[in-house]
């Protein structure tokens, strides 16, 4: 009797022994899912990993499946016609794209008196009228009467202190560079000697190429009369396709910038900033002479940007010049979507604001994505029993 329950009691030790090393194999599975969960968080969040995984992921567009093979032949004929009326929508879709190309012809030419006007302030070959200088402000930053006038009196008291100490500044000083240094995409350009020549900058306009002409665009910027270089205008235009590769038709995603072109500065001798010349001592192998050579050498610059890589007809780039036409290309398209149209908002920060808050609200949503993926969690597990909470929120708890 003894040998059968202790025969009994060994059989439960091996099935405790089994329960506990399933726990032990669970959470082990749990740690490892974990681990894995954090490596991919952190993989993510590194470019050259994303860049990669993106290149895998284009390189596997059309690549076959299995699964169009595994149909029947009278199926397939059939996807084919589907796939001709695919492109058939892309070449309608090119289409479109043309058309919004000739509307944003269309009223750059109504917005372009407007910009003009704000030229004129900046380099102050206009003064607006006190009706133009009005500026409403929100509800919530609306101050009382009295108040206003108390400000108002405060202000002009301060400018007339202002005055009797210096001249009164022209237009608006540094404008343009102020709004360069205020967004990041741009201020990453800008070097410490670039500064002052863009001091001199009154204004960047875009204009469209003419009706019937392959689709461009020129980014065109004015500088006053300065120390550095003798253009009066510089220029940076980027040629553009809107019709679908004939040998990929279905990658076809809206107008693309092909290549741009830049312009010739006419340095003053001694002013381009682009050029640095730097000294380098050489031995001499044989006579053991040390003599010293200068060499001029290319500089980081803003002024850079009008030298873009040329890109030649069926030519590759290096990886280098294929980097430095794609950041080209994003600061082209950001001037004139952006830059151009909302100038003011940047000089102030107010469009800075808005993309910021924009981040933030992305960022609230995944907060709340995952806190509702938490709460999921727990309603889902088994052995949750919410009486055993330690630590129920302040709000919860009964007085």
């Amino acid at each position: 009797m003894a040998d059968i329950d202790n025969k009994d009691q060994a059989e439960l030790d091996m099935a405790d022994m089994e329960d506990v090393e399933e726990v032990e194999d669970e959470e082990a599975g749990e740690d490892v899912n974990s681990k894995a969960r954090q490596l991919t968080a952190q993989m993510m969040q590194n470019p050259q990993i994303l860049a990669a995984l993106q290149e895998r992921l284009d390189g596997l567009v059309g690549s076959p499946s299995g699964y169009m093979e595994s149909l029947p032949k009278v199926v397939k004929r059939r996807v084919n016609a589907l796939k001709n009326l695919q492109v058939k929508c892309a070449q309608i879709e090119a289409k479109f794209y043309e058309e919004v190309h000739e509307l944003e012809r269309k009223y750059a030419a109504l917005y372009q008196p407007l910009f003009d006007k704000r030229s004129d302030i900046v380099k102050a070959a206009y003064e607006p009228t006190d009706e133009e200088c009005e500026w409403k402000a929100d509800e919530e930053e609306e101050l009382t009467v009295s108040k206003q006038e108390e400000m108002k009196e405060k202000a002009k008291v301060e400018e007339e202190k202002k005055d009797e100490e210096k001249e009164d500044p022209k237009g608006i000083p540094e404008f343009w560079l102020t709004v360069f240094k205020n967004v990041d995409l741009l201020s990453d350009m800008l070097q410490e000697h670039d500064e002052p020549i863009l001091k001199h900058l009154q204004d960047i306009k875009v204009k469209f190429s003419d009706p019937g002409q392959p689709m461009s665009f020129t980014l065109e910027f004015y500088f006053e009369t300065n120390d550095f270089f003798t253009n009066q205008v510089l220029t940076k235009t980027y040629k553009m396709r809107s019709e679908p590769d004939e040998s990929d038709p279905f990658s076809f995603d809206g107008p693309e910038i092909m290549g741009c072109t830049g312009c010739q500065i006419d340095w003053t001798k001694g002013k381009n900033v682009t050029l640095k010349t730097i000294k380098k001592k050489q031995k001499h192998k044989g006579r053991g002479t040390v003599r010293t050579v200068t060499k001029t050498v290319p500089n980081d610059s803003f002024f850079n940007f009008f030298s873009p890589p040329e890109v030649h007809e069926g030519g590759e780039l290096d990886e280098d010049s294929e980097a430095v036409l794609a950041a080209d290309f994003e600061i082209g398209h950001f001037l004139r979507e952006r830059i151009v149209p909302r100038a003011v908002l940047y000089f102030t920060g107010e469009a800075i604001e808005d993309d910021d808050d924009d981040d933030y609200d992305e960022e609230g949503e995944e907060a709340d994505d995952e806190e509702g993926e938490e709460e999921a969690d727990e309603e889902n597990d088994p052995e949750y029993d919410p009486k055993k909470d330690a630590n129920p929120p302040a709000e919860c708890k009964q007085q």
